[in-house]
């Protein structure tokens, strides 16, 4: 399917690897220009020259901290006006409620609440005056169903989640779309290390322990971000014009829930 965003310009946050990197592959694969960004310069850059040796599209990095304010300014400067918003950071911790202090949620809403709404007040307004625009936040299935160790999470992305469900009905008549993605599990490093904690505390392989969780859902297996992407792509595609304010579980079932 052509998604019919050839020649556009996207900002794709923490997509050195991942599920940031599975985004910016499916959107230069469209034909999209990229704006790339990570903490690590080593990953980024070995991540750039691969999208722009297999796809040819243009790509710019800028290795910077996205949740600091210093790194969301050197961010937007260096991308300019893009047409195509992916937000996307690590998720905090875990623990425990009878832990957490004020300043761990500060933390907590300053990487996954704070700066997504940061980089939608600066670009928004440009994507309205040009008539196009979409957005899309990686968020968490936890947004659906709370996971309990996950609480700092939990809290920051549902606030997320309100003032998206707010916003995205404000700019859509301008032509602008922001929409959610709420993963599950998928295989990624993170993958790698909970299972990995679960193998050292139960004594098991790494293979038993993703036995173990396999088993959990009902697609019997971990999403791939080459899936996540397309995902991703096409709610930044022309085709997703309708689609607005939406939060989309990427879970392979592992929500057990009607609506």
């Amino acid at each position: 399917m052509d998604l019919g965003i050839r020649g556009k310009r996207a900002l794709v946050c923490a997509s050195s690897k991942g599920l940031g990197l599975g985004c910016a592959r499916a959107l230069a694969e469209a034909g999209v220009d990229l704006v790339m960004n990570a903490r690590g310069a080593e990953a980024l850059e070995a991540a750039a020259a691969g999208i722009r040796e297999e796809f040819g599209v243009g790509v710019k990095t800028v290795a910077a901290d996205v949740t600091t304010q210093a790194g969301q300014a050197e961010v937007l400067e260096a991308a300019g006006e893009v047409d195509i918003l992916v937000t996307n950071a690590g998720g905090p911790p875990p623990g425990s409620w009878q832990d957490w202090e004020r300043e761990d949620f500060i933390k907590a809403l300053d990487a996954n609440m704070l700066t997504p709404i940061a980089l939608m007040k600066a670009l928004l307004p440009g994507m309205m005056e040009r008539g196009w625009g979409r957005v899309v936040n990686i968020t968490s299935q936890s947004v659906k169903a709370p996971i309990a160790v996950l609480g700092l999470s939990n809290s920051a992305r549902a606030g997320l989640t309100g003032y998206v469900a707010g916003t995205a009905r404000q700019v859509a008549g301008k032509g602008v779309n922001i929409n959610n993605l709420l993963p599950g599990i998928h295989a990624t490093d993170r993958a790698d290390s909970l299972d990995k904690g679960v193998a050292d505390s139960q004594g098991i392989t790494m293979d038993e322990a993703r036995a173990q969780r396999y088993a959990t859902l009902p697609a019997g297996r971990y999403g791939t971000k080459e899936e996540f992407g397309a995902a991703c792509a096409f709610l930044c595609s022309q085709h997703a014009g309708f689609i607005v304010g939406q939060n989309i579980l990427l879970d392979g079932g592992g929500v057990n829930a009607t609506l």
